[in-house]
């Protein structure tokens, strides 16, 4: 089929061009502006307790307070507040009421309760118009509060700062473009130098990034289109992973591809014939590979977390469209480019090098295969088993944006000078179970005593305004002791939903809401995911490894690797981040996304080298010289995929945030685990200890299939060659 594939593109290189810029240009002027999800509880189910709550909320106190921003006071010379220095913020809260800013609703003044016990800090809290919480002027509020609260203390010996969730949209915003500039960047410089070292070829070094930059305008169109019409939400971390995937997967495809193409070019083919059996020959790989990365990301789907949702459906259509332009798009521009151009100032491509290095790896596998099976395999082993002791975290806004920006400033300060749970109170929610009914209000102050001395809780209160007007619910402020975005105050929510069922007076239902309440929630429903979407993504992959190979043993071995390998990554991360960089833990969707990419992308790199064993064994060679051979063949073309794309989300520890330098560290490390070490010794060792087992039932070792063809041009269609 892909030969068919192969000489349509060719005979019709022009079209296929054509058809791709139309396409591009057509499908990102009428797609949707894709829109960042920045509220954690957005991404949750309704049947979580902590969006149950946020609900309830919502009917019983539509008119409440919900500071949307908080101004945060300090004198320059870290002394204590004094009276003049209460008189100047009262200046400043006025100040800012007068100017009224689009979307601030109302500014509490500072007052002895929202100042610290040493005296040093003080508060006013703002509330902005929540229903405008993923709108761009959300944030913009925050801008002109630090712009307007700055000019109104100039010249004053106060500090001003704005924090609160507001001012961290902002703050993430501004990161991620900066973010994206610096990854993006960075990944194209890596590919060009990279290429350009390969193939000693500015044309082949610029090729892939012109071809990215048409169809990722496809994809990104097309992922727009999906979030609006199936209604998916995603974060701040979408745009940054989906450049990476592009450009990452987009170089990979296209080495695959190119390699095999000048491996044809010096077995003496003509330049259109072998863009015709370079498509032939890897095309059935690329689409494998591209089957099991789709297929892996589609299953995201079935996550209760509406991140994973609109991720993995949008990384698949990315990876999908990536596949296809590499079989259709890529080869077109490679049958008009005349070899000596594409390969311009470099002759090397004429002639294939004696004494590589990758032979001689392959010589040495083929020789001791067991060696080199037990090696790998006891290298992965010994990393995965450092996993133990693994904690997640979960604060993505804090974890994705640079502690040195001002809303992160804030919120430290606060976590020092007030309760570590100041920052972000966590609320409880008690209201009658018949309508109509009314809360025993005699009954309050004890049940609120009662969640106070819950371990992990600061205090309880039922603040004045804290009962409905219809006497049916009431909403008490619960503080915690520790941060709320830390594993002690998710494991006190714990304890604090049980006395706040338990402990409900009788004709009464207690829900536990607030930020920490929504993290609570999302470790269960990751582990949920956890024990769902990685066995039915799992059996999905080894399906189509089964019909790439026509074996039911080969799949089997092939996923093993790659098991151990993300076991392998998550340790290594682990032991970097949590032991030696003194991490708390690593951001709880870590494992999603080495799972996403080291074990889907990485299979990639498994499909190639067993795609290469096949047919190396087709050629009638035996099990280990078909593992030497492929090791000798495949091996430049992984070592070279495997470096650009490990480098390419390497780029992310550039962002100088703690999220993505967890994920461009494991990520990067999985590749390089995947590459160099299960590809290139532990795939192609089994393989060869296995023999011809490795194929049952079918009959992939047999010699005779897929011979190269000659591109018949009177014709139209390919015709047999003779072998080379």
């Amino acid at each position: 089929m892909f030969h068919r594939i192969g000489q349509f593109v060719v005979t019709r290189a022009w079209w296929v061009i054509a058809a791709w810029v139309v396409a591009a240009i057509a499908i990102i002027g009428t797609a949707p502006k894709l829109t960042a999800q920045t509220d954690e509880a957005a991404f949750l189910p309704k049947h979580y307790e902590s969006i149950q709550a946020s609900e309830l909320q919502e009917r019983a106190f539509p008119a409440s307070f919900t500071p949307g921003a908080l101004l945060l006071f300090e004198r320059t010379d870290g002394g204590k507040l004094d009276a003049a220095d209460q008189a100047t913020m009262n200046k400043v809260v006025q100040g800012l009421s007068d100017k009224h800013i689009a979307l601030v609703e109302q500014i509490i003044p500072v007052s002895a309760q929202s100042t610290s016990k040493d005296g040093k800090y003080a508060l006013s809290m703002v509330a902005i118009d929540k229903t405008k919480m993923q709108s761009e002027e959300y944030g913009e509020a925050a801008k002109a509060l630090r712009a307007d609260g700055a000019e109104l203390t100039a010249g004053t010996p106060l500090k001003f700062q704005v924090g609160g969730q507001s001012a961290m949209n902002l703050d993430q915003k501004d990161s991620s473009a900066l973010a994206n500039a610096l990854i993006g960047g960075g990944t194209v410089v890596i590919i060009l130098i990279t290429l350009g070292i390969i193939f000693r070829s500015p044309i082949i070094a610029l090729l892939p990034i012109l071809s990215i930059f048409v169809y990722s305008m496809v994809a990104n169109g097309l992922i727009a289109d999906a979030s609006k019409i199936f209604g998916l939400k995603s974060d701040a971390s979408m745009s940054a992973i989906l450049i990476v995937v592009l450009f990452g997967v987009g170089t990979d495809y296209f080495l695959f591809l190119m390699f095999r193409y000048r491996e044809r070019l010096r077995a003496g083919e003509d330049r259109r014939t072998a863009v015709v059996n370079a498509v032939g020959r890897v095309g059935e790989a690329i689409a494998s590979a591209a089957g099991a990365v789709v297929v892996a990301f589609a299953v995201l789907v079935l996550s209760s977390l509406g991140l994973f949702k609109a991720l993995g459906p949008s990384l698949a259509i990315a990876v999908a469209v990536t596949a296809l332009a590499s079989v259709t798009l890529v080869p077109a521009i490679l049958s008009l480019i005349p070899e000596k151009v594409l390969f311009w100032p470099s002759k090397a491509w004429q002639r294939e090098p004696k004494g590589a290095r990758f032979a001689a790896i392959g010589k040495a596998v083929s020789r001791r295969p067991g060696i080199a099976a037990l090696g790998s395999g006891v290298v992965m082993l010994a990393l995965a088993l450092s996993v133990v002791g693994y904690k997640g975290t979960f604060d993505l806004a804090g974890s994705s944006m640079p502690k040195s920006k001002e809303s992160m400033v804030v919120q430290d300060k606060m976590m020092n000078a007030f309760s570590a749970g100041a920052a972000d109170p966590s609320h409880v929610y008690l209201t009658v179970t018949q309508d109509g009914a009314k809360l025993d209000t005699a009954a309050l102050d004890a049940y609120a005593a009662k969640l106070g001395g819950v371990a992990g809780v600061a205090s309880a209160s039922l603040p004045q305004d804290g009962l409905s007007k219809d006497g049916g619910t009431a909403n008490f402020t619960v503080l915690l002791k520790d941060s709320p975005a830390s594993n002690q105050a998710i494991s006190t929510i714990a304890g604090l939903r049980d006395t706040a069922h338990e402990e409900a007076p009788a004709g009464t239902k207690a829900y536990v809401g607030g930020i920490t309440s929504v993290y609570k929630d999302i470790n269960t429903a990751m582990a949920h995911d956890y024990s769902l979407v990685f066995p039915i993504a799992a059996l999905l992959i080894m399906v189509i490894l089964g019909l790439l190979l026509r074996s039911v043993v080969a799949p089997w071995y092939l996923m093993a690797s790659v098991g151990l390998g993300f076991g392998a990554t998550l340790g290594a991360t682990k032991l970097v981040f949590q032991n030696f960089a003194g991490e708390p833990g690593l951001m709880f969707m870590l494992p999603i996304f080495i799972y996403l990419f080291v074990v889907a992308i990485g299979t990639d790199y498994n499909i190639l080298m067993i795609a290469r064993l096949r047919e190396e064994a087709r050629e009638g060679r035996s099990p280990r010289e078909a593992a030497g051979e492929a090791i000798r063949h495949g091996g430049p073309t992984v070592a070279a995929a495997g470096f650009i794309l490990a480098a390419t989300f390497a780029t992310m520890m550039l962002a100088g945030n703690t999220l993505f330098s967890e994920m461009g560290f494991s990520i990067a490390f999985g590749i390089v685990l995947a590459a160099f070490v299960m590809s290139l010794f532990f795939t192609p060792a089994l393989t060869a200890l296995l023999g011809k087992a490795a194929w049952w039932p079918g009959h992939g070792d047999v010699a005779g299939h897929d011979a190269p063809v000659a591109l018949d041009k009177a014709a139209g269609s390919p015709e047999p060659a003779g072998r080379h």
